[in-house]
């Protein structure tokens, strides 16, 4: 077992979340699909995080870049309530309470996008197993993409301001970060809205909303407690729970 290994051991054991499996990889293809694998096996708790993957995804099967360097960690989570959209927005917001992120600016796009004033930081994948039990995995940029997706605005946490500190500390804050919002969600998500609309990136701006073949402008008027999404359009307000939330582009 190598040091960091051990070192990673020694803080989630001190804060009562040691898992089963713990794995730490300098490469793999992609780390949802580690611990898909490994929860075959009848295990309830696995953590396993890479320093690269080969083949990273996001949502609906998109390719996630995840060049080496930055933090890639999956986890089974399982929960007493059935999952739904809020679990999402649950994961996001406890990310954003981890302390090594409490001094900077940051932000939660919704459904799933780690973001700020100066481009996405990172991105949740869930993948669920049942009602009840879900693979999650979070994707964390440390440092500079040199090639960012073309799509969207992508930053790092070194360059938003993190100090460059322990690597094994950031991942077992994350990991401790990801069992706290199942707390929070098996909670019923109290205050949802309030808390996610405080943190929510592009909050009452103008921004084009992406649903099935459809699209909508309008202004963002946050989320509802159900997650779901609220656009002020020009025949009247708009909930939805699915779509892609993006910022409209200014015209010259």
């Amino acid at each position: 077992m190598d040091l960091e290994t051990r070192q990673l051991q020694q803080l989630l054991s001190d804060a009562q979340q040691l898992p089963e499996v713990l794995l730490l990889k300098p490469t793999t293809s992609s780390t949802n699909d580690d611990v898909r694998e490994i929860a075959t096996r009848g295990v309830n708790s696995v953590l396993v995080c890479s320093s690269l993957q080969t083949q990273g995804r996001g949502q609906r099967q998109r390719t996630w870049v995840s060049p080496e360097g930055n933090i890639y960690l999956s986890t089974l989570l399982n929960t007493q309530t059935p999952i739904d959209g809020r679990f999402a927005l649950e994961i996001a917001l406890n990310i954003l309470q981890m302390p090594s992120l409490q001094a900077l600016a940051l932000q939660v796009k919704w459904p799933n996008d780690l973001y700020s004033a100066q481009g996405k930081w990172g991105g949740i994948l869930i993948e669920p197993l049942s009602s009840h039990q879900a693979v999650v995995g979070v994707g964390i940029n440390l440092q500079a993409l040199q090639h960012a997706p073309s799509d969207q605005q992508a930053t790092s946490l070194y360059e938003l301001g993190l100090i460059q500190q322990n690597r094994v500390g950031l991942i077992a804050e994350l990991y401790l970060a990801l069992q706290q919002s199942v707390q929070w969600f098996d909670f019923n998500s109290y205050n949802l809205a309030a808390r996610f609309n405080h943190h929510a990136s592009f909050l009452n701006q103008s921004v084009t909303f992406e649903h099935l073949d459809d699209h909508y402008e309008g202004q963002f008027l946050g989320i509802q407690n159900d997650g779901a999404v609220l656009i002020q359009t020009s025949s009247g307000p708009k909930t939805f729970y699915q779509g892609r939330l993006r910022l409209k582009a200014v015209e010259n």
